[in-house]
């Protein structure tokens, strides 16, 4: 530990600051007034349901979790082709990830009757105590992730050292703990949106179309399932999400500082190995003043209460691009001033792809509008306008990602086109710190996010406590806002993704070498000399396995990736459609059978419901998961390394193109039916209004299940081809 510089230790200082502010925030939180007996007893039906499912839900991932350990154990101590931390690495991975949606969910549960009842008081403060509940997740989130990436470098450094490689071996082995995350959040994911849709789609199709009854009203059977649904998907599904992305950004980027500083004089490696450590970290207390700058007043519009999460979201963005030049200066990383450029390109990616999503998806702005305008027809063109209006939104965040990609590549290495070694490798360090600069602030972006199923379930406790016409209009206020942040925060998750998986594609390239070296293999050079594998620069690596378009090893390996992003959203909307039936048919069963139940004199079976919701998400989460382990293996064995690298790719831009399309579809939709129910277009109970339920029910799927998994699909997918690139390298 000689060799690590003392400004290290700002990483898990930052780490202890944001976990106890987020346990500051819960105890605040927990000080509140629940609100009346019925609102407690509603609030206590949630809580039950949501730790029942998650406790089931972590029984299935740790069977899964215990399994791949014991293939990573034998093929590091039977075959030697795996690095001997992996198993160890893969399992805290996992158990980070896991813990930070299962305290997400928990705060999330406890805030949602407190955000209801301080809705009864005034606006602001159901704003305060929804987004600092929500802020619970953000800052979790940052502080086991610095916590887990500080412990593991301390613990490998320790053990390897003494050279150049030694920091590259640490810094490729900590990777391989982002396979653990990924493999959680898919789960996550993946068991909690099906769920939660299958309970609305239930809810909505026979509660409001057929039934004529409101949303979340008390007379639903499908109500409580519905609320519970909100919390494992969306709060703990999203936490266990963004730890990866957050994670897999930063150890990308430290692996490719590694190898691209390798041949520095000095401590340069381990200055731009820990770089991407430091940016994060001063985002952490960046992020706690944009926190406490979110206020708003009490006759707020949507405007006004976007604006309001924008100046603290929008304050912490420009304090950490300021406070990039001066860590990177304070560093003194070569071209410091090209790469701080970098890092504000991906900071300048995430705003422009939150604004679009906002500009898409909000009722405030024309696209949603016209949807809603669409159910003048019926159903149909609202479903027909609002595919068109997600695939048309895909052209700002794609053209986005793409400049922010080549600006963070060229600022980084001078803006070098000759393609040397030196350049290419500088370029993609370039294109890490990007990702990190994106999610820097995460611990105020995922708070926006998380804040919304907060707001969600407190107008569903309003609704079933049959709270006054005024609370249920400020509910409602704060509940459309967080369809629009949530969907920003899908939007900016996804850009995430993309900026990480694309370094994570160039560390693949080091795991191979490394794996290659391990063997004693060798390789031949772009000059025809043999040379050690842990020797070869990018492009030896890619002369050797002839990866280039006219090998239809790529183009095989491209069109399997991109086919996989389709099949993985097509399963997971089987899924929720499957479950979505047995839901519809329970509901309406209650409705038939149970007596007094529309008369408000019957109580429904709310345990019911969940219980189907739960059992048919356990079931059906799993296929569509393992196949994202499995697929990147068999190519890997089939195709070698030239085909895994088309995977990736194809994976990458397919996979990105189709979840922004998904996701913003699915807000317009679900906005387009709020911005009806507030008396435009025939208001609630019209034919317009049924028509833009229909269009949310589709949509819900969309952007609750098979549009936010992609993200992981596609990060998955490169961990697992880089904890498998041993395996990969001694079979091809």
């Amino acid at each position: 530990m000689e060799n690590i510089p003392s400004v290290f230790w700002i990483i898990p200082i930052a780490s202890v600051c944001a976990l106890g502010m987020a346990w500051y925030f819960f105890r605040s939180m927990m000080k509140e007034d629940e609100g009346t007996p019925r609102m407690i007893e509603i609030a206590e039906f949630v809580r039950r349901g949501a730790m029942a499912y998650l406790k089931q839900q972590y029984k299935v991932v740790l069977i899964v979790f215990i399994v791949l350990a014991i293939i990573f154990a034998v093929m590091a101590y039977g075959f030697n082709v795996q690095n001997p931390w992996v198993p160890f690495a893969f399992l805290t991975g996992g158990f980070f990830s896991g813990l930070a949606g299962f305290f997400g969910m928990k705060t999330a549960t406890y805030a949602s009757a407190r955000t209801a009842n301080a809705a009864r008081k005034s606006l602001n403060q159901g704003l305060r105590i929804a987004f600092r509940s929500g802020a619970v997740m953000g800052l979790v989130v940052v502080g086991l992730g610095l916590l887990d990436i500080a412990i593991w470098f301390l613990i490998l450094t320790h053990f390897y050292h003494g050279d150049n490689t030694a920091l590259i071996t640490v810094t490729t082995t900590m990777l391989t703990f982002g396979m653990g995350a990924s493999t959680q959040a898919l789960f996550a994911r993946v068991g909690g949106g099906i769920y939660t849709k299958a309970a609305d789609v239930g809810a909505d199709l026979v509660g409001k179309v057929e039934a004529n009854i409101p949303e979340d009203d008390p007379r639903n059977p499908a109500t409580i399932a519905d609320n519970v649904g909100d919390n494992v998907g969306d709060v703990a599904g999203m936490g266990a999400d963004l730890y990866e992305s957050y994670c897999g950004s930063i150890l990308s980027t430290a692996a490719l500082g590694a190898t691209a500083f390798a041949a520095s004089a000095g401590d340069m490696q381990m200055r731009a190995v820990i770089a991407p450590m430091l940016i994060a970290a001063v985002g952490v207390f960046l992020s706690l003043l944009g926190i406490y700058m979110v206020r708003t007043k009490e006759d707020a519009t949507m405007k006004d209460l976007l604006r309001a999460l924008g100046v603290g979201t929008n304050t912490a963005a420009v304090l950490i691009a300021i406070s990039t030049f001066l860590i990177l200066y304070w560093l003194q990383i070569e071209n410091w001033v090209g790469i701080s450029f970098s890092v504000i390109s991906g900071l300048a990616a995430g705003v422009i792809i939150g604004q679009a999503t906002e500009y898409y998806t909000s009722q405030s702005y024309k696209p949603t509008r016209e949807i809603s305008e669409a159910s003048k027809t019926g159903a149909a063109t609202v479903i027909i306008k609002g595919i068109g209006t997600g695939m048309i939104s895909t052209c700002v965040p794609v053209l986005t990602i793409s400049v922010a990609i080549m600006l963070s590549y060229l600022c980084a290495n001078g803006f070098d086109m000759s393609m040397s070694a030196q350049s290419i490798q500088i370029g993609l360090y370039g294109i890490g710190i990007a990702a990190v600069g994106m999610l820097s602030t995460l611990g105020i972006t995922l708070a926006t996010d998380a804040y919304g199923p907060i707001a969600d379930n407190a107008g569903g406790n309003a609704e079933m406590c049959e709270l006054g016409s005024e609370v249920r209009q400020r509910t409602d206020a704060l509940d459309a806002l967080g369809n629009t942040t949530a969907a920003t925060g899908k939007g900016f998750a996804i850009g995430s993704a993309a900026l990480t998986a694309l370094a994570l594609l160039a560390s693949y390239i080091e795991e191979v070498k490394i794996a290659m070296h391990r063997v004693g293999d060798t390789m031949t050079n772009v000059a025809g000399e043999t040379i050690d594998a842990a020797n070869a620069t990018i492009p030896d690596f890619m002369n050797y396995f002839q990866v280039n378009l006219m090998n239809p090893k790529v183009l095989v390996g491209a069109f399997v990736g991109a086919m996989a992003a389709f099949l993985f959203c097509g399963l997971t909307m089987g899924a929720v459609g499957r479950a979505a039936e047995k839901m519809v048919e329970e509901v309406r069963r209650q409705f038939r059978e149970i007596k007094g139940i529309l008369d408000g004199k019957g109580t429904p079976d709310y345990g019911r419901c969940v219980e189907i919701s739960t059992l048919s998400a356990q079931h059906e989460m799993i296929f569509p998961s393992l196949l994202a382990i499995a697929i990147p293996i068999v190519i890997g064995v089939v195709l070698g390394v030239a085909g895994v690298l088309g995977l990736l790719v194809g994976g990458l831009a397919a996979g990105f193109t189709l979840a922004i399309f998904m996701a913003n579809a699915g807000g317009a939709w679900d906005n387009a039916k709020k911005y009806v129910e507030e008396g435009n277009y025939g208001g609630k109970g019209s034919d317009g209004h049924k028509a833009t339920i229909v269009g949310d029910t589709v949509g819900d799927p969309f952007k609750d299940t098979s549009g936010p998994s992609l993200n992981i699909l596609i990060k998955l997918m490169s961990m697992v081809s880089i904890v498998m690139a041993g395996l990969t390298a001694a079979l091809g």
